[in-house]
């Protein structure tokens, strides 16, 4: 005849395992995600409020190394110029821009909103 054996506590190694390869997964399909966006450091600045949600809207990028991007794609300013100017006047525009860049290509690149313009800018920064 069998007996029957109690068991007195739970083998939980087995479950630590499962939870480790859970944890590498989210990790690394976090890093994934992250590396999307064009990698720059934002200044910060103290009053910086939440972005407003409009129908339309661009990105506009620029890197430390001083080169434009919209949206993810590298452009140049003059093409840049053509493209927002196909865009409605509403479309919301942010500006990001690396805090190493060249100041001069941010302020040609507020010339050139100026000269077609568009006011519905908006500067993303980090909160200090």
């Amino acid at each position: 005849m069998f007996k029957k054996k109690k068991i007195d506590s739970i083998n939980l190694v087995p479950f630590i395992d499962i939870m480790l390869v859970l944890l590498v997964i989210v990790l690394t399909s976090a890093t994934f995600i992250n590396s999307g966006k064009i990698p720059v450091n934002l200044p910060k600045a103290e009053g910086s409020g939440e972005l407003k949600e409009i129908i339309e809207k661009v990105e506009i990028t620029i890197d430390s190394s001083g080169n434009y991007y919209l949206n993810k794609d590298k452009i140049s300013l003059e093409t840049l110029r053509n493209k927002l100017e196909e865009m409605p006047n509403d479309t919301l525009i942010n500006l990001r821009g690396d805090q190493k860049s060249y100041f001069e290509k941010f302020t040609s690149l507020i010339g050139m909103l100026n000269s077609i313009n568009r006011t519905n800018v908006e500067i993303i920064v980090e909160h200090k």
